[in-house]
């Protein structure tokens, strides 16, 4: 042949294959279902990491109510709001002191606000609760403290 090969020109440069698409759609087959399996397994987890947390938040401000009520002698009013723990709500208190340890009253985990009430129900000092995460009041999953 002269000096000269012939040789089969492949599709490819350098000699370098490609994926079909029968691969590709393996490929994404495998990950739908590896997703399908463990993405339900992780939200369990945060839903009970944010319950978790509210109710850490929870005995926080519950500690803090303590602490407000021992100095000044009586429990924030309603219209005071869980706010008396951070700044002072009238000069009457003279024995006021910052009892929350922040600059802001926290939002529970689904960024509403915890529900506070003075006098609270059913004979109780107060009512303290996060409304859980579809955020309404008198539901199954509304959170208390301890």
């Amino acid at each position: 042949m002269n000096g000269f090969m012939l040789r089969k020109q492949s599709r490819m440069p350098n000699g370098r294959g490609a994926f079909t698409l029968i691969e590709l759609l393996l490929v994404m087959v495998i990950i739908a279902i590896l997703a399908a399996i463990v993405v339900p397994k992780f939200t369990g987890r945060i839903e009970d990491s944010r319950k978790k947390a509210a109710m850490g938040d929870l005995s926080n401000l519950k500690t803090s109510l303590g602490m407000f009520e021992t100095d000044n002698g009586r429990f924030p009013t309603t219209a005071e709001g869980l706010g008396a723990l951070i700044s002072r709500p009238s000069a009457d208190l003279t024995h006021w002191e910052k009892t929350l340890d922040r600059s802001s009253v926290p939002m529970d985990p689904w960024d509403h606000p915890y529900i506070y009430r003075c006098p609270g129900t059913n004979g109780d000092d107060y009512d303290l609760l996060s409304a859980g995460p579809d955020g309404q009041e008198g539901t199954a999953d509304d959170i208390k403290p301890d």
